[in-house]
């Protein structure tokens, strides 16, 4: 048997390497915090998590090494090409960026060239590429050199040092800066709510600062609350340098502008734009970074780059927005020209990095999708599947909503779609039942206290929302003898000064648990406590729904939290994978007074039956790159048909299994990786099963064992085997097996398996040793434990 990764690295790769230029510092381990798995309703990292191995060159020692390949390690018993599709996978510009993988037994090795799109034949692994000949090609693939002043920024260290940084922004920062080098002006950034979009804008600004290059930058962000989060992250990097730019002080004194579109007067279509060109001459900014930039279509912050034309102009994004308009749309006269289109203006992104593979990588919060069925009691003529017609309202209470004043059916309109329930036809009954079923869910799943946002359709849905919700609380608190915990669900929208309780909300334990918002809490609040996302709302626009998926992503370890569920009675996450693209608002004509909507009076209408029932459960898992929920059985199917495509049979399986190189690739392979097996273990109710028995049931119909029951089988299948050898020899294997019983295979790989008590008290690690070497003793017992 030849060596297993770990050892093919350490003893054949890495003296190669060594041997032709390779030192310790131009070879970069990148490892992932290890993907969130859900046990038992609760979520769990795993120990570590992917670890891949970058090659760096640099210009001098005192330059920033730039990542320019992967290499792929494998057993020397694999062909060299094994890892190659792995790691053209790993190095993509949605991962490591970088043009060259290598793939090798320790032995030969093959390379893929990104630029070129060729791959080696195999090749010994003595004619491994110096740092040298990866410069040159690098060099030529980009167009520049890196001697070149253009490429100073790529050269610039960080400025807390690398250990700061994660793999994806090292990576999206390395394609700016590239970008940057090749002559290129406009660049779309496009990663996850939560990622740290922030961090890669500091750090873009310092390295481009450091090299000489910027003069002054403007970095134009939506809200207060996100102004106040740049301007800390930047003051943390550039000091005094950073400024907060305000209505009364436009700070041109600092050399790092941080600002608001309100401030500017760029925020919307009616806006002059007059602070800007009042403070700000034309191209005053060498450098500008735009927040947010889906607002393309709403205001009218094109003029900050329309002002600066010379200026370097970034986008940041985790919803690039493309503009579709009819021809002759007046909306569309001056901006789509110019920025209506990101994608148009900025390019397609340099770099992207989506939410499943945040979730995959463990940056973001694992998902669960609950969503919940809502039926009325229409009559059984009604045409209407998902609304209400007049014939609905019949035998019912109908009220102006505002004055209390009786209403005829006739004063209702022939229809009410759904979307308008809450806006322009209120059933109370509805909201009580829908708050009266999210409250059960919350007491399900760990109890009603927990930080919650709730999506509601207007002002007043929120109010009654809250209402409702804090009447459940304060039963259930009666009904248990709990003392309430005040306030406890609450109105946070821009109408109710929903700004001043943000605070509360991300940072109270013991009080403001559930917010009701409108579209205060849409975009740019970072709440990483939350752990609840509920739509009460309909939602029609991808880029409103990400954004407010949004709110749930980010990781928050001072309370645990690795997960978040999302609660939809709407029906919105029929949005998740949808293409970002919305029709631009039409023209606005002068309207007579009291005409429009606020005319038409808002019906309240009680007497309606309500029943709400499970819709299902449903995992967001990566379908060609983009977060999308599937159905369990869906999502057990997809596990199962590339387990099989990986692993034909149950002895190639188990073949795989018993060497952890080779598991770990086979579980790396999987939809979601090393994560899709545990989530089936649990969605199955197999937590006492290890992962070996819940694959191999999925993929070849195994009859599933428990770990206690593979344990006992190992005892007496194998009870020959055992009698035969020494008595010592034979109950250290006992103890060995009682090891998996209890922790499964991780127990059996634990190298400090010898050091648990019942091992020791059956001799240890000298009673194995009379067998040969331990760890092909180990081996053999693992294949005879999955033979049983």
């Amino acid at each position: 048997m030849g060596m297993n990764e770990a050892d093919t690295r350490a003893k054949l790769i890495d003296p190669a390497l060594h041997a032709q230029g390779w030192i310790e510092d131009l070879i970069k381990r990148e490892e992932t915090a290890g993907a969130v798995e859900i046990v038992g309703g609760r979520p769990r990292r795993r120990a570590g998590g992917r670890i891949d191995y970058t090659l760096r060159v640099r210009l001098n020692d005192h330059t920033q090494p730039v990542a320019v390949a992967l290499i792929e390690a494998k057993s020397e018993d694999l062909p060299p090409a094994h890892g190659l599709e792995q790691g053209k996978a790993y190095a993509d510009s949605r991962r490591l960026n970088v043009p060259f993988v290598f793939s090798t037994n320790g032995h030969l090795f093959v390379e893929y060239d990104r630029f070129s799109g060729m791959t080696s034949p195999p090749r010994p692994i003595s004619a491994f590429p110096t740092p040298g000949d990866l410069r040159a090609r690098y060099e030529k693939g980009m167009g520049f050199s890196l001697e070149a002043p253009a490429a100073r920024p790529l050269l610039m260290f960080y400025p807390g040092g690398e250990a700061t940084r994660r793999y994806y922004q090292d990576a999206a920062i390395r394609a700016a800066l590239e970008r940057l080098a090749q002559g290129r002006k406009r660049m779309l950034l496009s990663l996850a709510t939560g990622s740290g979009k922030t961090f890669i804008a500091v750090n873009l600004l310092k390295r481009i600062s450091d090299a000489g290059q910027m003069k002054r930058a403007l970095f134009v962000c939506d809200r207060d609350e996100l102004r106040a989060q740049g301007a800390a992250a930047f003051q943390a990097v550039f000091g005094a340098d950073a400024a907060v730019v305000s209505g009364s002080n436009p700070q041109k004194n600092a050399r790092i502008l941080i600002a608001t579109y309100q401030t500017l007067g760029i925020d919307t279509e009616e806006s002059d734009a007059g602070f800007l060109s009042a403070h700000y001459p034309e191209n005053y900014f060498s450098h500008i970074v735009i927040d947010e930039c889906h607002r393309s279509a709403w205001g009218k912050w094109s003029l900050a780059l329309t002002r600066n034309p010379d200026a370097v102009q970034i986008g940041l994004t985790a919803t690039p927005r493309q503009l579709k308009a009819a021809e002759d749309s007046a909306a569309c006269q001056t901006d789509r020209q110019i920025n209506a289109d990101n994608l148009r203006y900025f390019g397609d992104p340099v770099y992207e990095y989506e939410m499943s593979q945040g979730i995959e990588d463990g940056y973001l919060a694992a998902c669960e999708i609950v969503r919940r069925d809502i039926f009325l009691d229409r009559k059984p003529q009604s045409e209407s599947v998902t609304g209400v017609v007049q014939a609905d309202l019949e035998g019912k209470t109908l009220t102006d909503a505002r004055t209390g004043e009786a209403m005829e059916i006739c004063d209702a309109r022939d229809r009410y779609e759904a979307p308008s329930f809450e806006d322009s036809l209120l059933l109370p009954e509805r909201v009580e039942a829908m708050a009266r079923d999210l409250f059960g869910c919350l007491l399900r799943t760990g109890g009603p206290e927990q930080k919650t946002i709730v999506f509601c359709a207007r002002d007043r849905h929120a109010d009654a929302v809250a209402i409702a919700m804090n009447n459940l609380y304060a039963g259930w608190c009666q009904e248990t003898g709990r003392p309430r915990l005040e306030p406890y669900a609450f109105k946070c929208t821009a109408a109710s000064g929903g700004g001043d309780y943000l605070a509360d909300l991300r940072g109270a334990s013991r009080s403001h648990f559930i917010a009701a918002t409108v579209d205060l809490l849409t975009t740019g609040v970072d709440v990483p406590a939350v752990r609840n996302i509920v739509f009460f709302k309909y939602v029609r626009s991808p880029i409103a729904f990400y954004q407010m998926v949004g709110r749930g992503t980010r990781l928050h370890p001072p309370t645990g939290k690795l997960m978040f569920r999302i609660y939809d009675y709407t029906d919105a996450t029929r949005l998740f994978g949808q293409e970002f693209a919305t029709r631009p608002a039409p023209s606005r004509e002068p309207e007579e007074p009291g005409a429009g909507r606020q005319t038409e009076r808002v019906i309240r209408v009680e007497g309606f039956d309500i029943r709400i029932s499970d819709a299902g459960q449903y995992i967001l898992t990566a379908i060609d790159g983009r977060a999308m929920p599937v159905t369990v059985e869906e999502y057990r199917e997809r596990l199962s048909r590339k387990l099989v495509s990986e692993a034909p049979t149950l002895s190639d399986f188990r073949a795989r299994w018993v060497r952890p190189g080779l598991r770990r690739e086979l579980l790396a392979g999987l939809p979601d990786g090393e994560r899709s097996a545990s989530l089936v273990r649990e969605l199955s109710g197999m937590q006492d099963c290890d992962l070996y028995d819940v694959l191999a049931e999925l993929g070849y119909g195994l009859m599933p064992r428990t770990r206690r029951g593979r344990a006992d089988a190992f005892l007496f299948k194998q009870a020959a085997w055992l009698s035969a050898l020494p008595e010592p020899s034979a109950e250290i294997l006992k103890a060995i097996a009682a090891q998996f019983s209890r922790s499964g295979t991780d127990g059996l790989e634990n190298p400090r398996i010898f050091e648990t008590g019942e091992v020791v008290r059956a001799g240890g690690l000298p009673a194995l040793r009379s067998l040969g070497k331990p760890a092909e003793v180990l081996q053999e017992t693992k294949e005879r434990m999955f033979a049983a």
